[in-house]
């Protein structure tokens, strides 16, 4: 009996670990095409009258503009996901991504329908913000409260690597598009659509999946004690506010960074006609997807080691790797050539990995049960918008006011040393129990400073 009932729940850890980087890597999948594209041909197609410049600030705009609608998914997901479940809300948003994602590519563009097109584009856009906001909380969740307690950080690892894996899926594609299938003039004039399209592909490959995976048992504890909280957003920023405003510069440091190549800045960067580097468009693509790769596998190997040294030490060496990659990426970039940039980026990504690999397990284990969907949600979009949000366009708006790329390196090092501080503000929490039996233990002294 002992024998059945272990390997069930070693098939059900397993299905869920699938479930949850499946999820997640076709969730980042539809949000990152977005940023590719956009950096690569969106200014072309979508606002072409704006000229170059505001062109391209117009269209990282859009790119950052669906970070301020993450918190509105995160408020959203976190309340139903704290009342109705985890599952429920990861089914709804992987099918809001996935619709909007498609949409843009059927979109027509601005010389097809003028001003609408860019207004139906950033409305798009929208709703994959709004969608990004909730689908982090839950899918980390399914992961770590089915994960054994000194296993945590490597179950928490598989939606992070879901993300790696997402802008590799993204960048392969537009890479097989624009170099093999559809180069020269027919990328811009059809090959583009394709990428959004195969979407509705991975909707329904996501959608029977997550549908598949049984509920967290934390929260199946919760409602069966009827000790969910009727008003989990609202008792969060009662009683935690300082604790999700310092958990969500910890991944600000992160995704400020992160954001350099997910968000497009770098493959307009170094593709850009009118630059000063003019790399091709698929190669730089294809060192894109490297680096995704890098990404990855650091990923994985910082969550599994925040299981054995805990997540605070695993972050603070994530920050001085992160650190040594922003001052090298410049640098590296500007020799211009291919393998100078695909060095900088790989380099770049290992810092990023570092930083991101622990990062489930620890917001889990820093938030109580009864509002941990909430917490974790909204720490995440929040830390979104003060890093990832504009940060290419940050970077662009620096170099046209300073003509050079010191500014944004050191734009990126001051990101860095705020999610270092943010992190050493916290306590390490590894191994903490995380079901409502502990509440007040959860409760109890996040920071490293409370006696």
């Amino acid at each position: 009996m002992q024998t059945t009932l272990t390997t069930r729940k070693t098939t059900t850890e397993k299905r869920v670990a699938l479930a949850t980087v499946i999820g997640t890597t076709i969730e980042w999948y539809d949000f990152f095409i977005y940023a590719s594209a956009a950096a690569l041909i969106f200014k072309t197609l979508f606002f072409a009258p704006a000229g170059n410049t505001l062109g391209t600030l117009l269209v990282f705009a859009t790119v950052g503009v669906s970070f301020l609608f993450r918190p509105l998914g995160a408020f959203l997901a976190g309340h139903f996901g704290d009342k109705i479940g985890r599952r429920a809300v990861l089914v709804t948003t992987l099918i809001c991504m996935g619709i909007s994602t498609a949409f843009i590519g059927i979109l027509p563009t601005y010389d097809q329908i003028g001003i609408a097109a860019p207004i139906i584009l950033l409305l798009l856009r929208i709703v994959q913000g709004l969608s990004a906001g909730g689908e982090w909380g839950g899918a980390v969740l399914m992961a770590v409260e089915h994960a054994p307690q000194n296993q945590r950080g490597r179950f928490g690892a598989f939606p992070q690597i879901g993300v790696p894996l997402g802008l590799l899926l993204a960048s392969g594609m537009l890479a097989l598009m624009s170099g093999v299938i559809a180069p020269g003039d027919a990328f811009l004039e059809w090959g583009w659509r394709i990428p959004f399209l195969f979407s509705i592909v991975l909707l329904f490959v996501g959608h029977w999946i997550r549908r598949s995976v049984e509920e967290s048992p934390v929260f199946e504890e919760i409602k069966e004690r009827k000790s969910s909280s009727k008003t989990p957003v609202k008792d969060l920023f009662k009683n935690h506010t300082l604790l999700v405003i310092v958990a969500a510069l910890v991944f600000a440091g992160n995704s400020a960074i992160g954001y350099m190549t997910t968000g497009g800045f770098i493959q307009n960067y170094t593709t850009a006609v009118d630059g000063t580097i003019h790399l091709p468009r698929t190669t730089i693509l294809m060192s894109v997807a490297l680096a995704s790769t890098i990404w990855l596998i650091f990923t994985w190997a910082s969550g599994c080691m925040s299981d054995k040294i805990g997540r605070r030490k695993t972050y603070i060496l994530g920050w001085i790797i992160q650190l040594i990659g922003v001052l090298a990426l410049f640098p590296l970039v500007n020799i211009a050539t291919i393998w100078s940039v695909t060095l900088a980026l790989c380099i770049l990504s290992i810092g990023i990995g570092m930083t991101y690999g622990a990062q489930s397990a620890f917001y889990s284990e820093i938030f109580p049960a009864s509002i941990r969907f909430s917490g974790v949600s909204i720490a995440y979009a929040l830390g979104a918008i003060i890093g990832g949000a504009f940060s290419p366009l940050i970077a662009t708006w620096l170099i046209s006011q300073t003509h050079t790329t010191h500014s944004v390196s050191i734009y990126l090092t001051f990101m860095t040393l705020v999610g270092l501080f943010a992190t050493l503000a916290l306590r390490d929490r590894s191994g903490i129990p995380l079901g409502p039996d502990h509440e007040e233990e959860q409760k109890n002294k996040p920071f490293s400073w409370q006696k």
